[in-house]
């Protein structure tokens, strides 16, 4: 479906659980951190209701995010529910990685497509301060164990200046011999996601670039979203930027959002949607339930207000966990 840009809106991330195992520090409190009661989450029936009805609207391709989407019960039921949508292509879930060596058999049994991991470091003590957990030995363990079983793998790494920095040559090498695609997400200034300084993509290619030579970027369509993709002839895999503030891509946006508690997200700067859930509890039909999801869709703003140094009142206040990464 086309929004009143001209975009057409393809791709849909939907939250199943706002609770993370994880305390990551441009996401998450270290203190205790109020999640919804279990009521409050969508369903299982719900959130296929939801995948099904956008699907009939040309929704294609479904993310399955958290807080951590492996906690649910019912995550690898869910992804093959999703899957056997007839008009859904393409099922990915992004996940921090702890629970994947358990549930990896379950995931390559669900039809998953791909697994995109969130890892921001590969030196140990950097990655327990900044997930405030000691759990890298068993986010490597997973990431081999996927690997293993032939499910396509991503790698998640959000570039912070005096945190990462110098590991992005690193980083960037675990597609250098392996088919695994790194994708550098630029730091959204989201709730504690302001207190960080991102490295934009021009720097990052020019620190790589001066390591491992020239990387063209690829034409046409490499992922689900907006990311750009380069290749280096040296690489196996690709190098992805997901860079929404230093490079805006808000007229290629395919994307809209759905929150844990079936909150419709047109956009992730504003903090204005459609209460899906509401609707469904309330006993909407169908039909009635694909006209809302295209109402969402076609009030998707045109762009964001990242770099706007005065922002309209209805920006997002909530913390990256609760709206879904």
């Amino acid at each position: 479906m086309l929004d009143l840009y001209g975009r057409n809106i393809d791709y849909l991330r939907i939250s199943i659980t706002d609770k993370c195992n994880f305390r990551c520090k441009y996401c998450t409190p270290e203190e205790r951190v109020d999640t919804l009661m279990n009521n409050e989450i969508l369903t299982f029936d719900e959130i296929i209701k939801i995948c099904k009805s956008a699907s009939e609207l040309g929704i294609e391709k479904i993310k399955v995010t958290g807080g951590e989407p492996l906690l649910r019960d019912d995550v690898t039921d869910l992804i093959k529910s999703i899957k056997e949508l007839p008009l859904v292509k393409n099922v990915t879930l992004t996940t921090n990685g702890v629970f994947l060596y358990d549930k990896i058999h379950e995931l390559k049994s669900s039809g998953i497509d791909s697994i995109n991991v969130s890892l921001d470091t590969l030196i140990k003590d950097r990655f327990n301060d900044i997930t405030r957990r000691d759990k890298f030995d068993e986010v490597i363990r997973g990431i081999k164990e996927a690997i293993k079983v032939g499910i396509k793998i991503k790698i998640n790494s959000v570039p912070i200046k005096n945190f990462n920095f110098d590991e992005i040559a690193n980083i960037a090498a675990i597609s250098k011999d392996k088919n695994i695609d790194v994708r550098f997400i630029e730091m959204m200034p989201i709730g504690l996601g302001e207190s960080f300084k991102g490295i934009s993509s021009r720097e990052i290619l020019d620190i790589l670039e001066k390591k491992y030579g020239k990387f063209h970027e690829l034409k046409g369509d490499n992922g689900n979203g907006p990311a750009l993709y380069y290749k280096n002839e040296q690489f196996k895999g690709h190098i992805g930027f997901i860079s929404a503030i230093s490079s805006e891509f808000c007229e290629k946006c395919n994307r809209i959002r759905i929150t844990a508690d079936g909150f419709l997200k047109p956009c992730l700067c504003y903090g204005t949607g459609i209460d899906l859930k509401s609707l469904i509890k309330n006993g909407i039909n169908e039909k009635e339930l694909i006209n809302a999801i295209r109402k969402g869709i076609l009030s998707k703003p045109e762009k964001h207000e990242f770099n706007k140094e005065k922002k309209s009142s209805n920006i997002e206040i909530k913390k990256m966990s609760q709206i879904g990464g």
